[in-house]
């Protein structure tokens, strides 16, 4: 035994020498170690493959989650922190968020596209960032700056370009969603926030594609009410269009026509969009009064429409004049400019002009074509982030 611990001791003193090796072999690698991590920091967070695996010739408008999402905190100083990319994935709440028990969130929608030449824009960004902050306004939250609103939504696109579809077969619908994520029992502001921007590609929002819609005008319910939040994104503006969209739907409608919560008379929007009436070289829509949504696609297409010298208007209109029009057709990010074939009141049922020489087509045209790159971008609509 004691000739075996005195071979053990032999071996375990070394000289001094092979101690230094070892520690110089071991900074050595320490060193590499570190070098290789730095590295792979460096690397872009996203995957480089040119597209993800989508059968693009038949995507819809669900969700299809790309792989990451932008993830920005405030606290209750009201400053939102540096924002970072993370892996598209659920996230942690409280039972008591403000979201969740007082609705306290609004959001947005922007699309990024893909040139022929593979460079990805986007559309009117800072737009929808103003937007927020209104909306953030009047549901007492606070809101990023306009920097940080396209910061991020930039980031998300980049980071996530491979699920961009090709020129032509889609786009890359983005997200942006602010929320009072803290935990609150007393109604009231939540005390802290989550600002998220996920994205999914999609192709045409209604089933009918670029089809001709048949609208439905409810008078059972109404969207919104003077005082109330329908000017604004807020997420309490859609789960009650939930039933009357459903039974329209079960009738075989493709959306429903909202009127006014007062005299239901007078047009308001659709489901999700905004909606415009053609009659000669006249084109009228629902003027913005706190119940109808300021759309972003609404705007650019009303200047698109002045260009070409029709005369747009912004007033009530009264539902005697779209059964009157000779065209109707809804804007909106998600749905883009559709046209509408019929519209049923009461008990009338009226069609109208479609085609590729309706002012909807013309109207369409040109705006798809600055938002794909198609078309020269002569006012500053367009961004281009690669």
């Amino acid at each position: 035994m004691i000739k075996a611990i005195s071979c053990l001791r032999k071996r375990l003193v070394l000289p001094l020498h092979t101690h230094i090796r070892t520690l110089q072999t071991f900074s050595k690698y320490n060193a590499q170690a570190a070098l290789a991590l730095r590295e792979e920091r460096k690397k872009p967070l996203y995957q480089d493959e040119e597209y993800a695996d989508v059968d693009w010739d038949n995507l819809g408008f669900g969700l299809t989650p790309a792989d990451y999402m932008y993830v920005m905190k405030c606290s209750k100083d009201g400053k939102f922190s540096e924002g970072e990319l993370s892996r598209f994935g659920n996230i942690q709440l409280s039972p008591s968020a403000g979201v969740l028990n007082y609705g306290q969130a609004i959001y947005e929608g922007t699309k990024a596209y893909r040139k022929e030449n593979g460079k990805l824009l986007l559309f009117r960004p800072d737009h929808n960032a103003v937007r927020m902050q209104l909306g953030a306004e009047r549901m007492l939250m606070p809101s990023p700056s306009v920097d940080q609103f396209v910061d991020a939504v930039k980031h998300t696109a980049f980071a996530n370009k491979r699920w961009v579809p090709p020129s032509g077969k889609g786009s890359l619908y983005i997200r942006p969603l602010l929320m009072g994520s803290g935990p609150i029992l007393g109604l009231g502001p939540a005390p802290e926030y989550t600002f998220i921007v996920y994205a999914s590609p999609v192709g045409n929002y209604f089933k009918e594609g670029i089809a001709a819609l048949n609208l439905y005008v409810e008078e059972e319910y109404v969207r919104a009410a003077p005082g109330g939040a329908g000017g604004v994104k807020s997420i309490t503006n859609y789960a009650p269009v939930l039933k009357a969209l459903s039974r329209a739907k079960s009738r075989g409608f493709s959306d429903v026509l909202y009127l006014d919560s007062v005299k239901k008379k007078y047009l308001e929007e659709a489901s999700s969009c905004n909606v415009f009436v053609v009659k000669g070289r006249t084109i009228s829509t629902p003027a913005t009064n706190g119940t109808i949504l300021e759309g972003i696609t609404r705007k650019s297409v009303m200047e698109i429409a002045s260009d070409q010298g029709y005369e747009v208007v912004e007033k009530a209109v009264h539902v005697d004049e779209v059964m009157d029009a000779d065209e109707v057709f809804c804007t909106g990010t998600a749905v883009g400019v559709a046209p509408v074939g019929t519209i049923t009141y009461q008990d009338k049922r009226v069609e109208y002009e479609t085609g590729d020489e309706s002012v909807c087509q013309k109207l369409r045209s040109v705006l798809v074509g600055i938002q794909t790159g198609s078309i020269e971008d002569t006012k500053g609509w367009v961004t281009c982030i690669n």
